[in-house]
């Protein structure tokens, strides 16, 4: 069959698709990505790993963490983003992980996750930890379910229902019962360190980042609205003004 599909491949003309980059562009004018410069955040850390860990396999649960693993890490490999799309399978990464650590065992994984989807699966981590498998788990930690406030926020008026996980969960604590390396990270200077401690380290090492439980992720398309009228938060508070 590889055969079959090369000699195919051959015979077809090479396309520019240069109508379609073009658009790409224009998009990227309109909303280009921007980093908070002060404080933690998810784009911050996405870039920062993009920083220190360029060749890595990234892995994503579901959320808005998942939306800055997609726009701020900048892939150049197929197969270097393991994420489950639009299906909304909370749990998805770090099984996923795993699975990608076992497979590449000089490559280094990283499971960028949300607080919400890390209680979907965290008891992996012992898999992990009695694998030995040098993943890293970077936790977004806004103690809520971020994609759903940030909709909650924005158009039902800050009605927040199911969404709130401020409990005093320590993931640090259940980290490490769970046989891997955890630090706490609440600054950038906090999560660079952190990082760099992470990919010395040859067992699971789980980051837990606290950001802002506000945080949003932009541009987006509001609840049954064409992907053509996507905004950012200036246009949602020009609007709203």
């Amino acid at each position: 069959m590889a055969i079959v599909l090369g000699k195919l491949n051959e015979k077809l003309e090479q396309q520019k698709h240069t109508e379609w980059l073009s658009h790409i562009a224009d998009y990227q004018k309109m909303y280009p990505m921007t980093i908070p410069k002060e404080g933690l955040s998810g784009p911050f850390m996405i870039a920062k790993i993009y920083e220190m860990a360029k060749d890595a396999i990234m892995v994503t649960e579901v959320g808005q963490h998942q939306m800055w693993a997609a726009q701020y890490f900048k892939y150049s490999k197929p197969r270097t983003l393991l994420t489950s799309g639009g299906l909304g399978t909370m749990g998805y990464g770090l099984g996923a992980a795993i699975g990608a650590q076992t497979a590449n065992p000089d490559k280094q994984v990283i499971n960028i996750a949300g607080d919400g989807c890390f209680r979907m699966n965290m008891n992996e981590l012992a898999t992990a930890s009695r694998q030995k498998l040098p993943l890293i788990e970077v936790i977004v930690n806004n103690h809520v379910l971020g994609m759903v406030r940030q909709w909650q926020t924005l158009f039902y008026k800050q009605h927040y229902s199911a969404t709130v996980l401020d409990d005093g969960v320590d993931y640090v604590k259940i980290a490490e019962a769970m046989g891997a390396t955890a630090r706490r990270v609440t600054t950038q200077e906090e999560f660079i360190a952190a990082f760099q401690e992470a990919l010395e380290c040859k067992t699971p090492f789980v980051i837990d980042a606290i950001v802002d439980s506000d945080d949003k992720v932009w541009p987006m398309v509001a609840p049954g609205a064409p992907i053509n009228e996507c905004f950012d938060g200036k246009d949602f508070e020009s609007k709203n003004k």
